[in-house]
This record gives structure tokens, sequence and C-alpha cells, in this order.
């Protein structure tokens, strides 16, 4: 097995084709397969589903890479730290839940590196993707939440991915709505005051368990609910219908507007924010660089105090 055979392997993962894979690394599609099938007979498993669609990890393929991205990140440390990286394109991925100063801290990150080669990535997604995204490598760094309802369920799938959990505040929960909703000029708002009014939350696809639901109090008998996919057309559905969502209450402006705000919920609940990363292994000059940009933020630091 060698790094070149894994540098091929991850490309065809992230490309979803041979051919297209090929091309991106300057060889030929059948030099490509043979080097593929060399390595699964090597390792005694089959990396990849192959179809007239294209090329798809398998169950075990999906296991392998999350070890072999560990292997290259790893390489890719090296070469940050020993080498001239000055032609070197940088990689870095975030994967986090519906969060506007997720997002905003990765703008920033962008901002900073400006003038290097760089391939980033931000996903916005469920619950569980971010989970598998730091798990198989296609992002170093996973921002979700805690609290007392979900935490042995997500730290026994955190050991089972071998993941290390990251405190970074903790805040009540808000209720996030329009400016022109009935309840916004209120100071706290209880539960009771919101049975008028759709309660929206992110669909979580498979992985639809109330551990995994992205808002706070998931297991409450709402009247009126509706699922989004994104949070574009969640702060539509606010504005359109009076709908409210809850949440960790940070609002940023430049992300979301200046339509939206959050009110404190008058209920005794308590997130914890933090992120997942892969154990034993530190991060990134970039991961770090990220983490710290995202603890500036003045939405973050006043939660935090």
């Amino acid at each position: 097995m060698t790094l070149q055979q894994l540098r091929y392997a991850e490309t065809i993962a992230e490309r979803g084709s041979m051919n297209e894979a090929a091309k991106a690394l300057f060889i030929s599609q059948p030099s490509l397969s043979e080097a593929i099938r060399v390595l699964e007979k090597e390792v005694g498993i089959m990396i990849f589903n192959r179809s007239s669609r294209g090329v798809t990890l398998t169950v075990e393929g999906e296991e392998f890479m999350g070890y072999a991205r560990q292997i290259l990140n790893q390489v890719d440390l090296l070469e940050d730290r020993y080498t001239d990286t000055s032609s070197i394109k940088k990689h870095f991925g975030v994967s986090c839940q519906h969060y506007s100063f997720a997002v905003k801290a990765f703008t920033a990150l962008v901002r900073s590196r400006d003038t290097q080669t760089y391939e980033f990535a931000i996903r916005e997604t469920r619950t569980y993707d971010v989970i598998n995204d730091v798990y198989t490598g296609k992002s170093e760094i996973g921002i979700l939440y805690l609290n007392d309802f979900n935490r042995k369920i997500m730290e026994k799938l955190f050991h089972e991915k071998k993941l290390e959990w990251v405190h970074l505040f903790n805040c009540g929960g808000y209720v996030y709505l329009w400016r022109g909703h009935p309840l916004s000029g209120k100071k706290t708002i209880r539960l009771t005051e919101l049975d008028p009014y759709p309660c929206l939350s992110f669909e979580q696809g498979e992985n639809n368990s109330f551990y995994f639901a992205e808002e706070i109090l998931s297991t409450h008998e709402y009247k009126k609910t509706i699922k989004a996919c994104d949070r574009a057309t969640l702060l539509n559905l606010m504005e359109g219908l009076n709908a409210y969502t809850l949440c960790c209450g940070i609002v940023c402006e430049e992300m979301n507007g200046g339509d939206y705000i959050a009110v404190p919920l008058d209920e005794d609940v308590t997130m914890e924010m933090g992120y997942v990363k892969k154990s034993g292994i530190p991060l990134s000059d970039l991961g770090s660089t990220y983490i710290s940009l995202l603890k500036a933020l003045p939405e973050v630091e006043e939660r935090s105090r």
C-alpha cells in the first residue's frame, strides 16, 4: 500500500467517477483502475462499487477511507511543517449543523488566506452527516451541540467513530423568529405562547431521531410543525407564516440579514456548543485558526461570558 494509492482512492471517492478522477490526477483511466484493483486485492476488500452511473464507496470502503484520510491528513501536516509549501494547495473542511456563526468564522478564515492557493469546503448538513464527515475525513471539524437529552447517545457515537468532543461554550435556549412576529417584542417567551405558530425544524433524513434534532426540546408535542432542509427556506417560512425555531440564540446579521431576532425561551434548558475532531490528532494550522476565529466572533464571545 502506498501514499499514491491512497491519494488515488481519495480522489475517486471525491469525484464519484473513475474518468473524472483520472483527469484530475493526470493519468489514464486504465492505469487508475488497475492501481485501485491492486490496492483492493492487497487490503482484501472492495473499496468501491462500480456501475454505469459512476463509483461509490462500499460500507467497508467508507471505513477504509476514514483511516486513509487520517494518514493523508498527517502527511499534509508534515509537509506543512517541514517542506516548502508555497506551491501546495491547502485543503480544509468544516461540517456543521445550520449555524450562521460557523459560516461567519469560515468566511473570516477564507479572507485571511486570500493570497494562498486553497481548496476549502463548508457543509451545513444533518447531524449524523456532520459526525460522519469528520469520521471519514471529509471535514476536519464538525460543529454541533450536546444537552442532557442527547449527550449519552451522541457520546456513544463519538466513541464508535473515534472522535473527540471539544467544548466551546454553554448557552440557554432561544426562540428565533422574524422582527414582525407578534411575539418579537417580548423579553422572554413561554412555550405555551408559541402554540398558535408553526415550529420549524431541520429535516434529518434517514437518521430522523429525536437525538439528532438540531433544535432543543425535540420531544415536546408541538401543535404545528414544519420541516425544512436549508437555512434560507427556514428564514422564508419564518416571515411568511409567523413561524419560529428554537436555537442557541447567536444571530449573525451579516449572514442572515437584520430581519430576524432571538428572544430568550422561558424554560430551563442548556445547550453545550462544541466540535468534534479525530481523537488523538491535533488540529491543523487551518483548523486551529478557524476555531480561534470562531471564538473571537463578538456574537460567540457574548455567549461565552
